[in-house]
């Protein structure tokens, strides 16, 4: 609730339900998790998110403001995971089968890192649908020996340096990626709120597409775009 860009927008509605619930909505219908929990602060401004688990019936957890390295590791450790999938709290449309996808690949891999949720070496995706995938000990390895600011704010760049598009330590990490299949490949496309012309963006986009079908894939968003968002 505290985002400096756009304060609040975790509760923003999208189509008459905010914005994490409407996530939450998505991310139930990924096949290959376990359990879901809502990592948030300890603040007193985001009593309301864990409201919103409760109501959602998924667990949550509560750590530091900006250090999400061990907001993550302390939010996995009280359940004993073994293998994360990280995916923001301001990204409304994720895709369940690209989720699916990515833990797939990386179960199968011996990847410690493995995202499909931005445009990385290439592989096409629009930003904001997939998620990142990493086992316990890879976030207790960074959570023990990595104390940048930076890098305890932002995980993935432990990991992967996506401005210059390189890995940042090849000799202690593997991080690897899928292909976006061609009907969607649309790397130029941005799905996330950081700002309120993207909310009000999204919030069309909710408007039109889910009364027409509330579990709508990302083929049916980016044909909305293509139409529709350049007139909002």
């Amino acid at each position: 609730m505290g985002s400096t860009r756009l304060p609040g927008k975790s509760m923003m509605s999208l189509a008459g339900v905010p914005l994490v619930g409407r996530i939450l909505e998505r991310l139930k219908r990924v096949r290959k998790i376990n359990d879901i929990i809502l990592a948030t602060t300890e603040q007193k401004a985001d009593d309301v998110l864990v409201g919103l688990a409760r109501e959602y019936d998924v667990r949550y957890s509560r750590g530091s403001q900006n250090d999400l390295v061990d907001r993550f590791y302390q939010a996995a450790k009280s359940i004993k995971a073994d293998v994360i999938v990280r995916f923001p709290g301001d990204n409304p449309v994720p895709e369940p089968k690209e989720i699916d996808r990515i833990i797939d690949y990386h179960l199968s891999s011996k990847n410690h890192f493995s995202s499909n949720i931005v445009p990385m070496k290439g592989n096409g995706y629009p930003m904001g649908i997939g998620a990142e995938v990493f086992g316990f000990k890879v976030i207790e390895d960074v959570f023990r020996r990595n104390y940048d600011a930076n890098k305890r704010e932002h995980i993935c760049l432990n990991f992967f340096d996506f401005e210059n598009q390189q890995v940042v330590e090849p000799k202690r990490y593997r991080v690897g990626t899928v292909q976006c299949p061609e009907a969607f490949r649309r790397p130029e496309l941005v799905l996330h709120v950081d700002t309120i012309k993207e909310y009000k963006i999204m919030n069309s986009l909710y408007e039109y597409l889910y009364p027409r079908n509330p579990e709508f894939h990302i083929i049916d968003v980016i044909q909305w775009f293509d139409n529709f968002a350049n007139k909002v």
